[in-house]
């Protein structure tokens, strides 16, 4: 923990390795990272996807920084995960990206992903900063306007809560098209390998280091260490209820803590290390008592994890968040690969084999395959017109695959007439099938639906669809999809989802 560290002078071996790893990329037209990285400025690092709308909307403004005399003294670059996070293949970005004008804005490739690894990024647009010292100093997950950007680089410990608003947070008049998200408060010891932990989990939108249930308002890390006030050293989960519930949450939690362990985890003792559940609707205390009863059929010893609404929570310093991507090397007790293994229920729903099998065709192969129509909307964000595609009065008994890469996305038994003049369901066959992601384009605020592997635009979903099944509307092209009735599904391979359909 921070004991063992702070306040020693001992230098972290591989604490500018970030900044190290970014001088090893290059641009589409091979051009060395060097060219925009000075020695001796700080540098700030835009990560964007080319499915984010939002950071699209933007691409022209930062280039536009580039040329400011305001940022003359700041290396600016930004970064791209060709393969990573739904971005497109390494080939077909430089491909898409070839066909844009932006030719001051520099564009670092990082195929193999590791900026957003070591910063435990998986939401666009996101920002790094370094200082002049090569050293991770902020990791800002949202977007940043340019004073924002200039008042970060002048002090790394501004608090932007106030002006930045999050990508995932809409401003309070458009709250009824929002991702459904809730929260819950984590205690499983050091909060930085917590954190860094649940940073990694599809379907969480954030995590941030904190001190719960103490007796004293406004603690310090000096408080809860030393002066024994009583907090838990916690972290506040924030996550997309549509993709992940929260007995998902807690399967991922239990997969980390000693469960058993009274006021230690790792090598950490202290009250301040309790394991604990705290929460904010009282509905949940049942959630996790069964949780937490299921668990301990799994142990001899007795579970001394508390169950316990949240009295306060208080965020810890600045050099507490992000602490682990701002020192690759820092203490961790937590094996963070955990948050890859797939939940159980995502392996019972795969039973028969991986989706690795369906994989996204190249462009040329897609222009041959597909129609104008399908290319149009799944390469290019197009929308049919309402009431045109025949899938719209379909409800026969089967499944809807991604035209493009035929991964299943929809069963029949969760479609139903909206009236809208596109096919309407309520959920998708499984939560991490699709992505999500803001949409401002038309000048509206809605939530775009991407297929996973093919990165497809299939549509977008609404918070108006029927109350008893979840409240959602799945509102998606017809062309989009392929369907394969119930009856054909076993000769093509998704025998294993019969059971979804009838």
């Amino acid at each position: 923990m921070a004991i063992l560290f702070a306040g020693t002078g001992k230098a972290y071996a591989n604490e500018t390795a970030g900044l190290q790893q970014l001088l090893t990329l290059q641009d589409g037209k091979g051009q060395q990272a060097k060219k925009w990285i000075q020695e001796g400025r700080p540098t700030l690092v835009k990560l964007w996807a080319s499915w984010c709308p939002l950071c699209l909307s933007e691409l022209e403004a930062t280039q536009a920084w580039t040329q400011d005399n305001a940022f003359e003294n700041i290396n600016l670059v930004s970064v791209v995960s060709p393969g990573m996070l739904g971005e497109k293949s390494l080939a077909d970005f430089n491909e898409w990206y070839a066909g844009l004008n932006y030719p001051n804005l520099p564009v670092l490739l990082d195929p193999e992903g590791k900026t957003i690894k070591n910063a435990s990024v998986a939401v666009y647009p996101s920002w790094l900063l370094f200082d002049k010292n090569k050293q991770l100093v902020r990791v800002v997950k949202g977007s940043l306007h340019k004073d924002q950007a200039l008042v970060l680089v002048q002090d790394p410990k501004s608090d932007l809560k106030k002006v930045l608003q999050s990508f995932y947070k809409p401003a309070k008049d458009t709250a009824s098209i929002t991702m459904n998200q809730k929260t819950i408060y984590l205690a499983g010891g050091c909060f930085w390998g917590v954190e860094a932990y649940f940073e990694r989990i599809p379907g969480v939108i954030d995590a941030v280091s904190g001190y719960a249930n103490g007796r004293t308002e406004n603690p310090s890390y000096e408080d809860v260490i030393f002066r024994q006030a009583g907090h838990a050293e916690t972290v506040k989960v924030t996550y997309d209820a549509d993709r992940l519930g929260l007995s998902d949450i807690l399967e991922y939690y239990f997969r980390v803590i000693d469960p058993t362990s009274l006021n230690k985890q790792g090598n950490d003792r202290g009250t301040q290390y309790r394991t604990g559940v705290y929460f904010t609707d009282p509905a949940e205390k049942s959630i996790i008592q069964t949780a937490l009863d299921e668990e301990q059929k799994k142990y001899r010893k007795t579970l001394v994890v508390e169950n316990q609404p949240l009295v306060h929570f208080y965020d810890a310093e600045e050099y507490h968040q992000d602490y682990l991507a701002k020192n690759p090397n820092g203490y961790c007790h937590i094996d963070l690969s955990k948050a890859e293994i797939p939940l159980k229920k995502q392996i019972s729903a795969n039973k028969e084999g991986s989706w690795k099998n369906f994989t996204k065709p190249s462009d040329k192969v897609l222009r041959d395959r597909l129609s104008q129509e399908q290319y149009r909307i799944t390469q290019q964000n197009g929308t049919e017109y309402a009431f045109s595609h025949a899938y719209d009065n379909l409800f026969e008994p089967g499944i809807y695959v991604d035209i493009v890469s035929n991964e299943p996305l929809f069963s029949s038994r969760d479609k139903y007439d909206s009236g809208c003049g596109w096919p309407s369901f309520t959920k998708p066959i499984d939560e991490n099938a699709v992505t999500r992601h803001k949409d401002l384009s038309y000048n509206m605020q809605r939530i775009e639906v991407r297929s996973r592997i093919a990165n497809s635009h299939l549509g977008h979903v609404f918070p108006d669809g029927p109350k008893d099944r979840g409240g959602l509307r799945y509102c998606i092209n017809g062309a989009s999809l392929r369907f394969i009735p119930l009856g054909k599904m076993q000769a093509e391979g998704y025998g294993s989802l019969v059971e979804l359909v009838k």
